[in-house]
């Protein structure tokens, strides 16, 4: 049979098919007087028809497929999907009744940089899903229709909103519960399986969370350096992915307390009612600026008699507020390194919200902290002005030294211990004083960039004391300093330079650290010019302060009494033995001197 013949055997075939389905006549219904047997064959025509006619609905080919691909939980596939918001005074929370899950949080006391609804998250940028594991494979329970009941309790004397999501197959049924206190941000979750034990494989849920941070803030760099994953250990040890790589993971395989995406003011974090078995976390900065970080987390769930029980943390970065939601979780909020993050824990932040009570003005408040700390610290900078006193007043000793011993220095300096040793000087009793003040100078440099009280809050001509104060955009980029001009960051440099030309009039300090004083104010210029307007305000301030403190003690201090006073030392010093930490002092300089002799 040739190619031809082939094809028109084929095309005379179709021609007899379609005709037939279309244009055949129905056969004769059989007369009433027909056999039994005949009167049986319509009867079975009809049956394989209504077999037929089944096997091809729409609805049965999906059930079908449902049931292939569910197993028991095939019914739960079927719904409508539909969205239901539970919120409270603080927050607004939207689900989706496919999957039961979190579509949307609003913060409703909180707008973005340019005043638009602060939304944390929407079913656009975030995709939080739970998986299970049946005899089907791993089922999501997104694919899943619940039928959502809301209800209210009191707790407390605080009313709680719950919503209460059912997605019902057969004898077997998955409950999803949330409850909402009044004046809360945390979101209290449940999930339980009943009737179901024998088709859960595994006695755990994975917990998948793929969100693109929306960006809230204006200066969208230092968004990103603020913002990376934060995890917390059911041992009690916290640690975060860095936030200035471009991308990092890890997976932890130790159990879990809480994982979350701390942004620079709001905080997005999800906490175990026990714990999580493991997790996995991965974070990427990306090249576009819709998003500030892309970031993901996987945990394992356990399941307790087919329950377990968590909350979400859905709020500003407060640390009083974040302390009280569970252990560890204040460590959202950076509040600088051990040495100095106890200023800002204990002190600062207590010192701040407490004039909040009775100060709405932010920039009124960063002056009377000032003021307070100036005052608590005015012991410690009286003993440094009597230092740097009496070292201004034995100049011309020490000038003397200089000039008996110009190309020995190791035998300057031994000679100047010992003359330190009669007058009754220290050498560093100007200088000590000042670090003890320290910690407070560098606590700022993290409280004031992390401190969301500030947000959006103007002073004078800073519209905003979270960010730059900008008094001139200019048209090129200057390395390191910016594009644009801060007026509280040049009035911090002034400041300080003008206090180092005071406070080297009030020391003998002379040559390169003299000049030094002068150098570092300049580098400070460069460095702060894109920090948050209330830390430059802040320095500006306290370097005010501190220079009107050294002119008040100026009045009260009498150089001649201090001459008296170490001419006094001088003669009651004369026959005094050495002090063991002076003794050996200066036989570590000899040695030193008689090595490099040797050499």
């Amino acid at each position: 049979m040739d190619k031809n013949q082939a094809a028109g055997l084929i095309l005379f075939a179709a021609v007899l098919l379609i005709y037939s389905v279309f244009f055949a006549t129905t056969p004769e219904p059989l007369p009433e007087e027909s056999n039994p047997v005949t009167q049986t064959i319509p009867q079975e025509t009809t049956d394989v028809d209504t077999i037929t006619q089944e096997i091809i609905e729409p609805d049965s080919i999906q059930d079908l497929i449902a049931q292939r691909q569910f197993g028991i939980f095939a019914a739960m596939t079927k719904g409508t999907e539909e969205e239901v918001v539970l919120e409270n005074d603080v927050m607004a929370v939207t689900f989706s009744t496919k999957g039961a899950e979190i579509t949307k949080v609003e913060l409703k006391e909180f707008k973005t940089w340019d005043q638009r609804p602060l939304i944390l998250l929407d079913s656009e940028t975030s995709d939080l899903s739970y998986s299970i594991q049946t005899d089907k494979g791993s089922l999501s329970l997104n694919d899943f229709y619940f039928s959502p009941s809301a209800s209210t309790v009191d707790v407390k004397g605080t009313p709680s909103s719950i919503l209460t999501f059912i997605a019902k197959s057969g004898n077997g049924a998955i409950t999803r519960t949330y409850s909402l206190t009044e004046g809360s941000y945390v979101l209290d979750k449940s999930l339980e399986f009943s009737g179901l034990s024998n088709s859960l494989k595994d006695t755990t849920v994975q917990i998948n969370w793929d969100n693109r941070l929306i960006r809230q803030e204006q200066d969208i760099e230092e968004s990103r350096r603020k913002t990376n994953i934060n995890f917390f250990t059911l041992e009690g040890s916290h640690d975060y992915l860095s936030a200035t790589s471009d991308e990092a993971d890890d997976e932890v395989t130790e159990p879990l307390k809480w994982v979350s995406f701390s942004q620079r003011f709001f905080t997005s974090g999800i906490i175990a009612g026990d714990n999580f078995r493991s997790g996995k976390m991965n974070q990427q900065t990306p090249k576009d600026t819709l998003s500030i970080k892309n970031v993901q987390v996987g945990l394992v769930l356990p399941l307790v008699d087919n329950k377990a029980d968590l909350s979400y943390y859905f709020g500003p970065n407060r640390y009083n507020t974040l302390k009280k939601i569970t252990l560890g979780f204040e460590n959202n909020v950076d509040m600088g390194y051990f040495f100095v993050s106890w200023v800002n824990k204990y002190i600062i932040v207590n010192l701040f919200q407490f004039l909040e009570k009775y100060f709405s003005n932010y920039g009124i408040i960063i002056i009377l902290i000032v003021l307070i700390i100036k005052i608590a610290l005015t012991p410690l900078t009286y003993k440094s002005y009597i230092g740097m006193a009496k070292m201004r007043v034995i100049k011309p000793e020490i000038d003397e030294l200089k000039a008996k011993y110009p190309d020995d220095p190791t035998k300057m300096q031994q000679e100047q211990m010992k003359l330190f040793g009669q007058l009754g000087v220290s050498p560093i009793s100007g200088c000590l004083p000042l670090v003890f003040q320290m910690p407070f100078l560098f606590a700022m440099f993290f409280f004031f960039p992390n401190a969301i009280e500030l947000r959006q809050e103007s002073f004078l001509w800073a519209h905003d004391l979270s960010t730059y104060d900008s008094i001139l955009r200019l048209p090129f980029t200057i390395p390191f300093y910016g594009s644009h001009v801060s007026l509280f960051t040049i009035l911090m440099t002034v400041s300080q330079i003008a206090y180092t030309h005071f406070n080297n009039q009030l020391t003998a300090q002379t040559g390169p650290m003299k000049n030094l004083g002068y150098i570092m104010p300049v580098v400070f210029m460069f460095v702060l010019n894109s920090f948050p307007a209330a830390l430059s305000f802040y320095y500006f301030v306290s370097n005010m302060v501190t220079f009107g403190q050294q002119a008040l003690i100026k009045l009260f201090v009498d150089d001649a009494k201090i001459r008296e006073k170490i001419e006094q030392n001088k003669v009651k010093n004369v026959d005094k033995k050495k002090s063991k930490f002076q003794q050996k002092l200066e036989d570590a300089m000899k040695a030193a001197d008689a090595n490099k002799k040797s050499k």
